[in-house]
């Protein structure tokens, strides 16, 4: 399903008790665009639909299919390569690993002050156990996951 962007700057407005024009004036953009949105005749970039749902105080969010809030990863400067760069997103990043954390111990290379796990089924094992171990309490009774364990 696409997203109902047209619905969505309808509702925006009724909520915030504004007219296609008052809408527009405030978001700083053309009446006529307010109505081509509103009529499913124009798909509106982020930034638009930012400035223009802005108007009446809501924000867009990224939600999963159950309507839990994705919230964004922090940007920790600290985390970076030597050439600057950002670690990869879907690693978990180690800071100050310990012997045998960094993939490149077992060739005698020197230790960085962060790495991260390349094994994938490692990490999301390490992940089940994680988010296992937070929810303790609802977990009661159920098994907990395996511990993760390196496939060296």
């Amino acid at each position: 399903m696409p997203w109902p962007t047209a619905g969505i700057v309808r509702a925006v407005r009724r909520r915030a008790d504004l007219s296609q024009r008052e809408l527009a004036r405030w978001a700083g953009v053309h009446h006529a665009t307010v109505g081509r949105i509103e009529a499913g005749r124009l798909t509106p970039s982020i930034k638009l639909m930012r400035r223009v749902i802005g108007v009446a105080g809501f924000r867009l969010a990224v939600v999963d299919e159950f309507g839990r809030v994705l919230k964004p990863m922090r940007d920790w400067e600290d985390t970076r390569d030597g050439a600057e760069r950002r670690y990869p997103s879907h690693l978990d990043t180690i800071l100050d690993p310990e012997p045998g954390e960094w993939w490149a111990d077992l060739y005698g290379l020197a230790r960085p002050p962060e790495t991260y796990h390349r094994d994938r089924a490692l990490r999301d094992a390490m992940r089940r156990r994680s988010q296992w171990e937070v929810r303790a309490a609802q977990n009661r009774g159920v098994p907990p996951p395996p511990r993760a364990c390196r496939h060296d």
